[in-house]
Formats: structure tokens, C-alpha cells, sequence
């Protein structure tokens, strides 16, 4: 039974409550052993101790998706993850889309470039990653906002412009870069 006079900040015997936790994480196809705070959220440990700073700090409160990420596939505002909870997953982040090997891009970092989907480029890892996301959500029949309800929900749905602004209207773009954007995406899905 607890001591009803404890702190909440005593833990064990020690009287020190763990702060630090070492989690091994798959980020771009390498597994990381890395000592967190348990604090610490998933975008600080990629850009502050793995120096993968892709992934952008815009709000730090999931409202811009400057963070997104791709965690075991599906895309997520890494800025409100706790890293500690991140232990055995695979995570990819920006860097990790283009072939190293032979120094070509990824076929949506690609169409970005080739349609001027940004302009100060803040947004757009996070953009190219989130695009990702809703491409692979679409090709396994998850309905958005934007599907027609008549759609069967045994198959891929169809990624028309209206369907893109849906998926990635929780990124935000501050140039306007949207049309761009939208083009962008619907070039690699066609």
C-alpha cells in the first residue's frame, strides 16, 4: 500500500522518479538506441539528438503539421508524441525518402519540385510526408471527409484534387502554396 504521506515525485526505494529512458527506435531503416527524457517529445529527439531536422517545430501543438513524420507507416504530428512511447516503432522522416544510393529523390519530393509546391519550404517536409500518408491511406480504402459516401469500403479510393485538400488540410502552408501542392500530389498518384 502507498505511504499516504509520499511524495508524488518519490518512486522506489531511491526516492528518485526515473526521468531518462533508453528506447531503440527504426528512424529511416537504422535502429537508434537513444537515452530519452521522458518528457522529451518525438520531433526533439529527431532534430535535437539524431540531427534529423526535416521534420519542422512550427506551432509545437499539432496545428500546423510542419512535424509530420511517418510512424509504422501512418503519418502523425510528431511534436505531440512523447518519444518515450515510440520504443520499437519504425519511424520515416523526410530524409529518409530518397534513394541515398543513387541520389534520386522520391517521386513526391520530385513532383514538389517540379511544380514549385513551395515557396519558403518550411512546410513542405512535412507536406511530402503527410502526402505520403494520405496516398498510402487512400490506396487501403480509408475514407475521408471528401469520399463519396456511395463508395465501396473495400477499395482504394480514388485521390481527386478535392480528396487531396481533405487529407492534407491539417498541414498548413503560410506561402499559399496549396494549388501547387495539390497538383503535386495528384501528379505522382495518376
Amino acid at each position: 500500500m502507498a505511504d499516504p504521506h509520499s511524495s508524488p515525485h518519490d518512486a522506489g526505494t531511491t526516492g528518485i522518479l526515473d526521468t531518462q529512458s533508453c528506447i531503440t527506435v527504426r528512424v529511416n531503416g537504422i535502429s537508434q538506441a537513444v537515452t530519452v527524457d521522458n518528457r522529451e517529445s518525438l520531433l526533439d529527439v529527431l532534430r535535437e539528438r539524431l540531427s534529423l531536422t526535416g521534420a519542422k517545430k512550427g506551432c509545437d501543438h499539432g496545428q500546423c503539421g510542419a512535424c509530420t513524420v511517418l510512424v509504422d507507416g501512418r503519418r502523425v504530428n510528431s511534436c505531440l508524441l512523447l518519444a518515450v512511447a515510440q520504443d520499437g516503432t519504425d519511424v520515416v522522416t523526410v530524409e529518409g525518402l530518397a534513394e541515398t544510393a543513387s541520389d534520386r529523390l522520391h517521386p513526391l519530393q520530385q513532383a514538389f519540385l517540379d511544380r514549385d509546391a513551395f515557396q519558403c519550404g518550411y512546410c513542405t517536409p512535412g507536406q511530402i510526408c503527410s502526402a505520403l500518408g494520405a496516398i498510402d491511406e487512400a490506396a487501403a480504402g480509408h475514407p475521408s471527409c471528401a469520399t463519396d459516401p456511395a463508395h465501396p469500403t473495400d477499395g482504394p479510393v480514388t485521390l481527386t484534387a478535392a480528396e487531396i485538400r481533405e487529407r492534407l488540410n491539417g498541414n498548413l502552408c503560410r506561402c499559399g502554396a496549396y494549388p501547387n501542392i495539390v497538383d503535386a500530389v495528384g501528379d505522382v498518384v495518376r
